[in-house]
């Protein structure tokens, strides 16, 4: 497994993004098969876990802190977040964080990062001057790092980022999205200040590990042997101030596919950059919604299953195919389906996307009447 150097730790290249586990049949985490994927990603060197309040409705830190007995807690590298919309005065802060660590049933966590910033965050932020009382729980031995997740725009990145001395932050970036939130710009600005960066989103969701049966022969044609994700990681490897990548994995297959490309990682050869400039202009002009599958904005309040209509309404301008698309959008449940939104705006808050949902919903549902 390739290290980085990060803050004077040697901390995998490959981080464990929680978010994405393995469910049964009522949405809960399949803790069995989890726990497989975990044990194969810490076996071969995987030492960086990212979870967050939210993640599978609360209990991702659950269940990490009960698979994470087994473990010396200084094997590992613990990563969680403050879920700031959720502070309403300053005593929340403590409150919210003792109670994630006796979730994660730890003494300390060595990466703390407020959650999901922008504008409207960012003044709440200075408004309950949150950065100080985290620095007394660092103080107090109860945090080791400070840092902070982000969506919005490249200004707010600027104004946040060069506020306080933040010992890293968190961005989503890959080779598709190098022009929207902190993007391009974002990188080199933290370069230029030396903050380290970890990455969310390398694959966007899911959306760089496979595309369009013509594309993806370019990909085979430079090499069989190499799967598609492992270029959207490598694009960010060739980056010195990226120090982790998360990818939220959701199989076995997934982990062993991505500690394969974390142990012999190398960077773009310029053929390669080539392609991936290519398949950037062919999918942006394609991609109808850019949508994560976060599932932040999940649950909807009426049942709609958001993050997968628009991943079939996706897939269809994608590959082409109508047919398959249809049969995948009828055979949602009726309360699944983009017909059923209410424009409630509810998930408008709650995208880090800053989606129009509702509208998008409407659009959907419209293409599939026709």
């Amino acid at each position: 497994m390739k290290l980085s150097k990060f803050l004077n730790n040697d901390i995998s290249l490959l981080g464990f993004g929680c978010m994405r586990f393995p469910v049964d049949e009522n949405n809960k985490i399949n803790e069995v098969e989890a726990s497989k994927m975990l044990d194969y990603a810490i076996e071969n060197g995987v030492n960086y876990l990212d979870t967050a309040y939210p993640y599978h409705d609360g209990e991702s830190e659950r269940f990490l802190g009960r698979y994470l007995k087994k473990y010396d807690r200084k094997s590992y590298y613990l990563a969680s977040k403050l879920p700031i919309w959720l502070c309403n005065k300053k005593e929340d802060i403590r409150k919210l964080f003792f109670e994630q660590l006796d979730k994660l049933q730890v003494k300390y966590l060595d990466f703390y990062l407020i959650h999901a910033m922008n504008k409207d965050r960012f003044n709440k932020l200075k408004e309950l001057d949150i950065y100080n009382e985290l620095n007394k729980l660092r103080e107090e031995g109860y945090i080791r790092y400070i840092g902070f997740s982000f969506h919005d725009e490249y200004d707010v990145f600027e104004q946040i980022i060069t506020s306080y001395p933040w010992d890293f932050c968190q961005i989503q970036y890959n080779y598709l999205d190098r022009d929207i939130q902190a993007g391009d710009k974002g990188v080199a600005l933290a370069e230029k200040l030396n903050i380290p960066l970890i990455i969310m989103e390398p694959l966007k969701g899911g959306n760089l590990s496979s595309f369009s049966p013509n594309i993806n022969e370019l990909f085979y044609k430079l090499d069989k042997n190499k799967s598609i994700s492992s270029y959207a990681f490598r694009f960010l490897y060739s980056k010195k101030i990226i120090k982790v990548i998360l990818s939220g994995m959701s199989s076995l297959d997934q982990v062993i596919d991505n500690v394969n490309t974390f142990s012999n990682i190398t960077e773009l050869n310029e053929q390669e950059n080539d392609l991936l400039n290519r398949v950037r202009d062919i999918e942006l002009k394609k991609l109808k919604v850019p949508c994560t599958n976060c599932k932040y904005c999940m649950p909807c309040p009426f049942g709609v299953n958001i993050p997968l209509n628009f991943k079939i309404y996706n897939d269809y301008f994608k590959f082409n195919n109508l047919g398959v698309s249809k049969q995948e959008y009828s055979h949602l449940n009726e309360n699944e389906k983009s017909l059923n939104c209410k424009h409630c705006n509810a998930c408008l808050a709650k995208c880090p996307q800053h989606l129009n949902i509702p509208e998008y919903l409407k659009e959907i549902t419209s293409f599939y009447n026709k």
